[in-house]
């Protein structure tokens, strides 16, 4: 039994290891298989892998050459470039060598060409100074005479024409000047609306009876002679139905003493302490409203800053006339063709407005001193710190001071528009004609003037004198002499210019 059982062991162990060299002889057969199987793999990896080295090899290699020859062919074309400018600079050369052989045969025929030509100039200054002596010799002048006269001649030749072309172009600028000045002034003119003159020296005061005319009357004439006393204006009572005169040259008198009439008569109560009472009551409610028309004159204007003063002042215009042409509507009238006129010249129409406003201010001070309205009321401006310009125009407006600006001339020509307009002032024609015909034949009553010409509505007098029996000297004499008498003899508003003329003039006629 154990002989069997280890029989069977060793049976099983002979067996395992027969099995075992079975299968390792086959693994190991196996395992050469699949080693040559993957040898053979393997090469054929190598083959394919060595295969695509080649084409990129390939690949990189045309690229290569093709860069290279693209490289080859720009170095040509720049070695090329490069061969032709180094022709064209070689070509270059050679024509600047020419030039300059060019140049330094021109040099040196010029050089030779100079000394020719100096050879004849040293020739031409001996004939020259050889005629000039053969000259001097004929004519008896030297060479610097005889330059003198002939500049001399050259010279009075040039003048006469630069003074005919002067004339010219001064007659032209005139014409031109006129015509122009004309278009402006007739433009201006048109496009303001005027007013004719309605003032007068008189009031007429209307009553509802006569019954009311010894009322005012008083006992013994008490209650007229206070009015009178407290408005300062006369006050007419006669047999004119329904009305009473009220007669005085301040307007402003004359509408207090209306207004208070009127109050008194619709009160009933007339007596000299009540009169007194209206009276100043009157006078405040006038210096209101002078001060009201002064604010809305200016606003209706368009002209603002104004010192207080100067507005009260535009306000007492309103109740002053001069021949009948109300003050204020003269002032404004005056303003408006101002500021036309500066716009059409391109001016500061504002500046233009506000001086042609304030030109008469002059008339209308409280104390009314020694002085032309013009100068008093450049002094009334430059008090209430107007601007320079303006101060002037309203100074200069007559004359009277020199003109520093542009606006004092508009204000002249404008004030002088407004006042000598048809329908502006009224005056009788009889004595205004005699006025002047007066003024003129005064003027020619002296010795040397020749015509006399009384203009704007005689504020002006012309007076030509010839210039052969009066000098320059005479003419200032003969001015004051003629202002003198005027004022001695003549009785006019405001104030008159005379201006002496003398003028020499020279005639010649070409045949």
């Amino acid at each position: 039994m154990v002989e069997t059982i280890i029989t069977g062991i060793i049976c099983l162990v002979l067996g395992g290891a027969v099995a075992w060299l079975l299968s390792n002889k086959l693994l190991h057969s196996k395992c050469k298989q699949i080693i040559d199987d993957a040898q053979k793999t393997a090469e054929t990896i190598k083959k394919d892998k060595l295969l695509e080295v080649k084409e990129k090899f390939i690949t990189m290699k045309a690229e290569l050459e093709k860069q290279v020859n693209a490289r080859n062919s720009k170095i040509q074309s720049q070695e090329a470039k490069l061969k032709q400018r180094e022709l064209a600079i070689n070509q270059r050369q050679d024509d600047l060598h020419k030039k300059k052989t060019e140049v330094d045969t021109i040099r040196e025929n010029m050089e030779s060409q100079l000394d020719i030509i100096e050879k004849k100039k040293q020739e031409l200054d001996k004939v020259h100074k050889m005629e000039i002596e053969r000259l001097e010799a004929l004519s008896g002048l030297s060479a610097e005479e005889a330059k003198e006269r002939l500049a001399q001649s050259l010279k009075e030749e040039a003048q006469t024409s630069a003074s005919a072309f002067i004339n010219e172009v001064m007659e032209e600028a005139k014409m031109t000047a006129n015509k122009e000045a004309k278009r402006i002034i007739i433009q201006t003119i048109q496009r303001i609306a005027t007013e004719t003159a309605i003032e007068n020296a008189i009031t007429v005061f209307h009553i509802d009876s006569d019954e009311i005319k010894g009322r005012i009357i008083g006992r013994e004439g008490r209650n007229i002679r206070a009015l009178e006393a407290a408005t300062g204006i006369e006050i007419i009572v006669d047999d004119t139905p329904e009305a009473i005169v009220l007669s005085g040259f301040d307007p402003v008198r004359r509408e207090i003493a209306r207004l208070a009439l009127h109050q008194l008569v619709q009160d009933g109560r007339i007596h000299p302490a009540r009169i007194e009472e209206v009276v100043n009551k009157v006078r405040k409610q006038i210096e209101d409203e002078i001060i009201e028309t002064g604010k809305r004159t200016t606003i209706d204007m368009g002209i603002h800053g104004l010192h207080p003063e100067l507005i009260r002042m535009i306000g007492r215009m309103k109740y002053r006339s001069s021949y009948g042409q109300n003050l204020l509507q003269h002032s404004r009238e005056t303003a408006n063709l101002c500021a036309v006129m500066a716009a059409e010249l391109g001016l500061n129409p504002k500046k233009a407005k506000r001086a042609g406003l304030l030109h008469d201010i002059g008339k209308v001070p409280d104390d009314e001193p020694e002085l032309p309205h013009a100068i008093l009321g450049m002094k009334l401006a430059e008090k209430y710190k107007e601007k320079p310009d303006i101060v002037n125009a309203i100074g200069a407006h007559h004359d009277e001071t020199e003109m520093t600006s542009l606006l004092a001339p508009i204000v002249q020509v404008c004030d002088a528009i407004s006042g000598a307009r048809p329908g502006a002032r009224r005056e009788i024609v009889e004595a205004y004609i005699k006025r002047l015909n007066d003024l003129e034949q005064l003027a020619l009553s002296y010795p040397g003037v020749l015509k006399t010409y009384a203009v704007q509505a005689g504020r002006e007098l012309r007076v030509i004198v010839g210039a052969d029996r009066i000098t320059d000297i005479e003419t200032e004499n003969l001015s004051n002499e003629i202002a003198k008498k005027i004022q001695d003899e003549m009785t006019y508003p405001g104030q008159v210019k005379i201006t002496v003329i003398r003028e020499t003039r020279a005639v010649a006629f070409a045949k």
